[in-house]
């Protein structure tokens, strides 16, 4: 089986999910890997100390074993894919069996950080949004999703995740092979894409 592998990476709340709903809805057989599963557990978290792990920093991914896992998909082999609770910030004991399909798609924060994802990928992608969609989205996901106070999200926003976005996710946006502004809201450039990836998993 010829498997290819789309990464969608951009800031918190850029839209990234929107466009993996949008794939979703032309193209039935694909396997969706979020790189937020792949978290290291920290459970000491709260909403007081939130800032005490930055979860908005290379080092809070297992990219290890998210690597070996795309590899393994690469090859047409299935995996046991990790989930991770994000109301007490930990990885649950249960995974997820993953089969292998012709296409797989693995968004998130650091998807086109690390060069040796980099590498197994055939599609990068970069959703760019501006900031203040962006905090307004994961203000109101975090409350609705996560427990969190709306102290403790702009602590965290002003505290890690807009330096860590500047550090390490925005300049990752050279190497995209297309840079997608607005996100899910760009039909333009969906309609593009989705053209694409029909043309590549026929």
């Amino acid at each position: 089986m010829d498997v290819k592998l789309i990464g969608i990476t951009g800031g918190s709340g850029s839209g990234k999910s929107t466009i993996v709903r949008k794939i979703s809805e032309v193209v039935s057989e694909f396997v969706f890997i979020p790189q937020d599963n792949y978290y290291h557990s920290a459970s000491f978290i709260s909403n007081e100390n939130i800032t005490a792990y930055n979860f908005d920093h290379p080092d809070a991914f297992d990219t290890g074993l998210l690597y070996e896992h795309l590899r393994l998909l690469k090859e047409g082999s299935p995996i046991e894919m990790p989930q991770y609770d994000f109301v007490h910030h930990m990885r649950m004991e249960e995974t997820i069996q993953v089969p292998a399909k012709p296409l797989v798609i693995i968004e998130g924060l650091m998807v086109l950080h690390d060069k040796a994802i980099r590498d197994l990928l055939d599609l990068k992608l970069y959703v760019d949004t501006p900031d203040d969609i962006r905090f307004i989205r994961r203000l109101k996901r975090d409350m609705s999703e996560r427990g969190r106070t709306v102290d403790s999200v702009i602590t965290q926003y002003l505290e890690v995740v807009r330096p860590g976005h500047f550090s390490f996710i925005e300049p990752t946006k050279e190497f995209a092979d297309i840079i997608i502004p607005e996100g899910g809201h760009n039909e333009n450039a969906l309609n593009v894409l989705i053209t694409f990836i029909k043309d590549i998993t026929v």
